[in-house]
C-alpha cells in the first residue's frame, strides 16, 4: 500500500514537471517568435523609408544602396560574444571530430554562396527601387509569396493547408491593392528601357530572396542541424560579410566609388545627413535580417516571407506620418487585409499545436495505462 502510494505520488509529479517543462518551452518558443516579427518589421520598415529618403534627398549610387544593406552586420558581434561567454562548450565525440573539418568545409561554403547571392540579390533590388515608382515595387515585392511556395515545397516540404493559402493570398491581395491604389504614380522621367530593367530586375530579386530564404532553412535542417540562437548569428554574420565584399568590389569596379564624395556635398540634407542615413539604414537592415533568419530557424522560410510581406502595406503608415503622404481608405482595406492574412497563419500554427498536444497526451496516456497493467 504505502509502495503504491509513493509510485502514485512520484507519477503525479513527474506529470507535472513534465507539462511544466512543455509550457515553458512553449512560451519561449513564443516569445522568439514575436521577437524576431519585431525585429522583421522594426528592421525592414525603417530601412524602406530611409532607402526612399537616400534616393529622394539626392543618393543616386547603386552599389552604395547594396553596401548599407549588408555592412552593418559587424553590430552582430556583440551579441555574439555575449552568448559565447554565457555558453558552456561541450567537447566533441571522437567520432565528431573526425567529421568537424569537413563539416566546416561544407558550412563554410554554404555561408560563400549564400552571401554572394545574398549580394547580388541585393543589388537587383537596388535597381528596382532606383528604376521603378514605390507602388510597382511592393506589388512586385509581393510575389515573392508565391515563388517562396515553390521553393519551400520542393526543397523544405513545406505543407500547405487552407489557412496558409488563405494567408499568403490576403497578404498578396494587401501587398497588390497598395500597389494599385498608387498606379497613377508615374515612373519619374525614367526611361522606357530603364523601366522594364528595373521591373525584370525587381521581379529577378524577388524570386532569389524567396530561394535564399527555402536554402537556408535547407542549410539549418540538412547541414548544421544545430537550434541556437548562435548559429543564426553566425549565418548571418558570415553571408553578410561575403554580401558585403562583393558590394564593396562592384562599388570600386563600377567606378562609382569616385562619385560618392560630390553625391555626399550634393545631398540636400547635408553631409551629416548623408552619412546617418547610410549608417541607419545598414543597422535597420542588419535588424531585418537577423528576424528574417531567426524566424527561418524558429518556424519557417514560409513564414517569414509571410511577415516580411506584411511589412509592404506597413511602410505606408509611417510615410503618412514622416513624408505626410495621403492615407486613403484603400490603404487601410489592405493594412486590414495584411492582418488578417497574418492572423491566419498564426491560427494554423495553433491548430498544429493542438493537434501536437493531444497526440502527445495520446501517448502519455497509453504509456501510463501499460505501466498500470
Amino acid at each position: 500500500m504505502v509502495g503504491s502510494y509513493v509510485d502514485q505520488t512520484l507519477s503525479v509529479t513527474t506529470t507535472t514537471t513534465a507539462t511544466t517543462s512543455r509550457i515553458k518551452k512553449r512560451w519561449q518558443w513564443w516569445l522568439l517568435v514575436f521577437l524576431n516579427i519585431f525585429f522583421l518589421l522594426a528592421g525592414q520598415t525603417a530601412a524602406t523609408l530611409l532607402g526612399r529618403f537616400y534616393y529622394n534627398e539626392g543618393g543616386n549610387s547603386k552599389w552604395m544602396a547594396t553596401f548599407v544593406q549588408s555592412a552593418g552586420f559587424p553590430i552582430l558581434f556583440i551579441p555574439l560574444l555575449l552568448f559565447l561567454s554565457n555558453q558552456q562548450q561541450r567537447p566533441p565525440s571522437t567520432a565528431a571530430a573526425a567529421t568537424l573539418p569537413a563539416l566546416r568545409w561544407k558550412i563554410a561554403g554554404i555561408y560563400l554562396g549564400l552571401g554572394i547571392i545574398i549580394g547580388v540579390d541585393n543589388l537587383m533590388y537596388s535597381y528596382g527601387l532606383l528604376y521603378v515608382p514605390v507602388s510597382t515595387y511592393s506589388l512586385i515585392c509581393a510575389t515573392q509569396l508565391a515563388f517562396n511556395a515553390v521553393f519551400s515545397y520542393y526543397l523544405n516540404s513545406q505543407k500547405f493547408t487552407a489557412c496558409i493559402l488563405n494567408s499568403v493570398v490576403l497578404l498578396t491581395l494587401s501587398a497588390a491593392i497598395l500597389g494599385f491604389n498608387e498606379a497613377s504614380e508615374s515612373s519619374g522621367g525614367v526611361p522606357k528601357g530603364k523601366y522594364v530593367l528595373g521591373f525584370m530586375l525587381t521581379l529577378g530579386a524577388s524570386a532569389t530572396y524567396s530561394l535564399i530564404l527555402s536554402l537556408m532553412q535547407l542549410s539549418f535542417q540538412k547541414v548544421i542541424r544545430k537550434e541556437t540562437f548562435r548559429v543564426v548569428l553566425e549565418m548571418q554574420i558570415y553571408t553578410s560579410l561575403t554580401a558585403t565584399c562583393v558590394a564593396v568590389v562592384g562599388l570600386f569596379a563600377s567606378g562609382e566609388w569616385r562619385g560618392l564624395k560630390g553625391e555626399m556635398a550634393g545631398f540636400e540634407k547635408g553631409k551629416v545627413s548623408y552619412v546617418m542615413t547610410l549608417v541607419w539604414t545598414g543597422l535597420s537592415w542588419q535588424l531585418a535580417s537577423v528576424g528574417i533568419v531567426g524566424l527561418i530557424f524558429v518556424v519557417s522560410s514560409l513564414f517569414s516571407n509571410v511577415i516580411s510581406t506584411l511589412a509592404l502595406p506597413v511602410v505606408p503608415v509611417f510615410a503618412v506620418i514622416f513624408f505626410r503622404e495621403k492615407m486613403d481608405g484603400i490603404k487601410v482595406v489592405a493594412m486590414l487585409l495584411a492582418i488578417w492574412g497574418f492572423a491566419s497563419y498564426l491560427y494554423q500554427d495553433y491548430l498544429d499545436y493542438r493537434r501536437a498536444k493531444k497526440a502527445s497526451e495520446h501517448l502519455s496516456g497509453y504509456g501510463a495505462g501499460a505501466g498500470d497493467a
